[in-house]
Formats: C-alpha cells, structure tokens, sequence
C-alpha cells in the first residue's frame, strides 16, 4: 500500500507517524513544499522576540531523522501541482530543478494548511507574514536590523503574540485592529483587561479602525491618521487552502474549506483531508467551522490514520479550546462566546467571576477573571474565558473537560479538584463557578449583567453599593447609593425603593446582601461580577464619558 501525504507539520506528520506504527510495510511518501516538514509553527513569534534563541529549537524533525527513525520518503521544496483521482496519481514539481513527475497512491492524505489573508492595500507588497520557518527567518533578519517601529495589522491571536515580541525587542510597536477589540473569541468586558496590559507595556492600539494604504515607512488608517511603521507584519487571518482539492473536483463545504465526513475523508474516498485546509464540526450544533488549532491537526491526523488501516475510530468534533499569553496575562477559551450565541439567537446565562489563583493567605495569589456561559434550560456548559496572571489554563481546562463529558454548569460544584494551599482554593475557582450556575439555575436569585445596569435604572431600580466606603471612594457606578452590607441591617429605614439592584467588587457580598434583602422584603437583584465587571466593560465606558 502506498499513502502519499501533501503537506507535513502538525496533520500531516501525525498522520505519517502513525501510519507507520500501525504498518511497517507500507510505503509513506510525504510532499512539502516548504523547507521544512515538521517544526513548531506555534513558536516562530516567540524566536522574533528572541525568548527562543536557536531557530534549530523550533525544527522538530527533518527528512533525514524522520527516514531514519520511521522510513518515510519526504520530499521538501516540492510542490503538488495537480490530482488525478481517475488515475489515482498526483503531479509534482521540484522547486529547486523545476523537473515534474506523476506519483500513483493508493490512498491520499492532503495537509495543505491555510495561508494568511492578504487584502488588496495599496502597498502590501511592503508586508511580511508569518506562517512559515522560512517567513520567521524574514522577520528575524528584519528585526535584527533594529526598525525603530512596526505595525502589525490584526488583533488575533498571532497578532497579539507578535506585537508582544516586538516590544521586547525594543521597538515602538503599533497595533492596528479593524474591530472595537482585541482577540475576538473573548467578549469584550474581557477583552478589555488585554487591552490595558498590553498598552501598559508600551504597544499603541489602534482599534475600530483599518489600514488603507502602506508607505515606505509608515502606515495609512481610515480614520487619517498616519502611523510610523518600518517594519510591517499582517496577520489579520487565514484562509484554507483548497487550491488543489478544487482542480481535483472534492467537494468545498460551506465554510470554504475542504469538506470531510467523520473519518476525514472527502468527497472521494481514497483522498482525506486535516488540518487548517479541512473543515471541523462544532460540537455544540454540529454545523461545519474553521478551528486552525494544533492540537485538532494531531487529533485528525491520527483519525485518518487508524481509519486507512481499519482500525475502529471515534468522531472528532471541536469545542475550539485555545490559549495566548499576552505579556504577563493568560488568556484562554473554549465553546462559544457570548457574541457567538446572540448570532445564533442560542438562549444562555453568563457569569462572571474574579477569585485568586491560588488561597489568599499563601504568597502571591493572582486575581483571575473567568467567565461562564450555559443554557438556562438545561444547565449545558455553552463557553467558558479567562484572563490572568496565574491558574487561567488550569481552570479552562477543566472547564474544556466538563464540556467534553457532558458536565452541567451546576455540577462544576461537585469536582473534586486537587487543593492545597500553593495550589487552589478549598472551593476552587471552578467550583465557585458551580455554586454561582447553581443559585441561578435553581432560581434562588436573580443576576443582572454588566450591559442591563442602564436598563434596570429605567425600570425604577435603585443601584445600592454595598462594598466599604474606601472601595467606594475609588469608583462607584453612577448614582449609585452605598451601605456596606455589615451596615444593612442597621440602615434599612434609609432604603426606600424595593427595587433595588445590588453590587460589591466581585459579586460575593453582592450575592450575601441581596439574600438578606429579599427576606427583609425588597426585590433585590444582584450584580454579576461586581464592580470589577462593570468597570471593564464597554457600558462604564459610556456611562463615565456621559457623567462627564
């Protein structure tokens, strides 16, 4: 049997690799039309900034090492230019001789990968992208050069990471992001707190607005403003690769990336895709989606392997986990956001949480913030973020795993997660999130959101801060009234309206004092997340510029 695999790094040499444990028999043939067939792709922003110094670090396997160990054929600096399916061959192209030849498989495994958008700037012959080793090594030497600026264009995740490196190597870095936020997978009452860590160390943000042209040293915005930019790099997104499963007749899905079924394989059933360049299925409504995440190019390619041989296999469908440090913030996700299900009019319930990494009273406990989204029918965890100096990934994870079996948002509280003092807390911030999904699940109490505080104001609630007068002193929502919860008791007669809505720093006394509210006889509803929450969103922005 020969498998002829196009395309190596993540999907393509699980694939490899795999097959050849599972058969030492049959013939493997790897195509790549890079340099490189297996190297660490989610490192090259990181060998920019020189947190890893040897770019021989990032090279995992070479084509020598790679027959060595497992007696696979790879071809690199060699390009597929064309499938016949009838025939059951492939066209390639040395790029070094430019000679081409035909190549029969028996089963095809296509690991193309995706190529980073390149939108029609006037100019944007100037910039450099990274996707590659070989667009590292650009990068690298330009940097070596000592730009005194850069922009970079995209707020995701490669953007955020580059615009960090850049920094430390010293140069006034620009970033510039077409939408309000950073890092789009967050909501934007988190997004905020990336935002500020990264102008906090020097990287000017440029948000809701695009780049219109380039120049030889500077940049063009839509909204006119002319930004210093020796160094450019885009990374505004990627886009599958398809080029060769189009001409080859396989059928594209409706996410414009190669359609596979629950094995991978496409519409022609000798022929299977992975990676970036084939389309996943979402587990929550099993509609196909794009997740360009490593960890899902492994997973697949090891599917397809195992299937190839006729071993049984389990379907695949993403929850899209991901995670960036941002400077000295973790920020991770998994599900969907909250955006997300308004798009898809999905009824849900978030909560917002700020516990510390670990317990209190142990040295150098981080404040984290997470976010909790779940369907208020049901109790199915829908999405979890968080952002922090410590414990985010932990945290997530479990939440990821709670996903993946089927855990209920209520039931987080019943994990039994490893504590000590260095590490957690007796109730972890995890089950925190589950005794808080808990209360409103079962309808013990009534939460408002960061964006209804306005709406609830019109209604004839009265906001009622019950936080200590010092925390008060350093910010207070708006009109709001403030009797620590301790004092509650003691000052009722002052509360005159029942309505009230009830906010401390992070939701925890807000939560104590409205319970004691409702059994002196008013209608409280508590703030989620607190103070902290509301500050960070976009409605405190709005409602400080109007107080004004």
């Amino acid at each position: 049997m020969r498998v002829v695999i196009v395309g190596g790094v993540a999907g393509g040499m699980s694939a490899a690799t795999r097959l050849r444990r599972l058969n030492a028999e049959a013939e493997i043939i790897v195509i790549e039309k890079s340099g490189h067939v297996s190297y660490a792709n989610c490192g090259l922003p990181y060998y920019v900034g020189g947190v890893i110094e040897e770019e021989s670090a990032l090279l995992l396997q070479t084509p020598e090492s790679l027959h060595a160990r497992f007696r696979l054929d790879v071809r690199v600096n060699t390009e597929v230019i064309g499938i016949n399916t009838v025939k059951k061959t492939i066209e390639i192209k040395n790029l070094d001789s430019h000679s081409t030849n035909e190549i029969d498989y028996d089963k095809l495994i296509l690991s193309p990968g995706a190529s980073p958008v390149v939108p029609p700037i006037p100019g944007i012959e100037r910039v450099m992208t990274l996707r590659t080793v070989e667009d590292v090594e650009k990068i690298a030497a330009r940097v070596g050069a000592k730009p005194k600026s850069a922009v970079v264009i995209g707020g995701g995740f490669i953007g955020v990471e580059i615009a960090e490196n850049l920094i430390h190597k010293g140069i006034q870095t620009s970033l510039v992001e077409a939408t309000d936020q950073v890092l789009m997978p967050l909501d934007p009452e988190l997004a905020t707190l990336v935002s500020k860590e990264m102008t906090k160390n020097g990287v000017k943000l440029h948000l809701g607005t695009s780049v219109t042209g380039i120049g030889t040293d500077n940049v063009e915005l839509s909204n006119g403003n002319i930004v210093s930019a020796e160094i450019v790099i885009l990374a505004i997104g990627v886009r599958p690769e398809i080029g060769l499963a189009k001409t080859a007749g396989l059928a594209i899905g409706t996410r414009n990336g190669i359609k596979v079924d629950e094995f991978n394989r496409t519409s022609d059933e000798n022929i299977y895709a992975v990676g970036d360049a084939a389309e996943k299925t979402d587990a929550l409504d099993g509609n196909a989606t794009l997740v360009p995440l490593a960890n899902l190019a492994n997973r697949h390619g090891r599917v397809v392997a195992d299937h190839i041989i006729g071993r049984s296999t389990r379907p695949v469908k993403t929850i899209g986990t991901a995670i960036v440090k941002v400077f000295d913030l973790t920020i991770a996700t998994t599900g969907w956001n909250e955006k997300k299900l308004k798009a898809a009019q999905h009824s849900y319930q978030s909560i917002h949480t700020h516990p510390s990494s670990h317990a209190g009273y142990y040295p150098d406990a981080q404040q984290m913030s997470l976010k909790l989204i779940f369907d208020p029918t049901t109790g199915e965890i829908l999405g979890a973020q968080g952002v922090g100096r410590d414990g985010v990934d932990k945290r997530i994870d479990v939440i990821a795993t709670a996903i993946r079996g089927g855990i209920t948002a209520p039931e987080l509280a019943d994990l039994e997660l490893a504590y000590a003092p260095p590490f957690s807390s007796a109730k972890d911030p995890v089950n925190m999130l589950g005794y808080v999904a808990e209360n409103i699940f079962s309808g013990l109490v009534k939460v408002a959101q960061w964006d209804e505080v306005e709406k609830y104001v019109e209604d004839g609630y009265t906001l009622l801060d019950v936080r200590s007068v010092s925390e008060c002193g350093r910010g207070i929502i708006p009109g709001a009234i403030n009797i620590p919860v301790d004092e509650i008791r003691e000052r009722q007669s002052e509360i005159s309206n029942k309505k009230l809505l009830v906010n401390c720093q992070v939701g925890q006394r807000g939560h104590t004092a409205s319970m004691l509210l409702r059994e002196l006889g008013y209608s409280p509803v508590n703030l989620d997340g607190g103070y902290l929450t509301w500050i960070n969103s976009p409605a405190a922005n709005k409602t400080l510029i109007t107080n004004k």
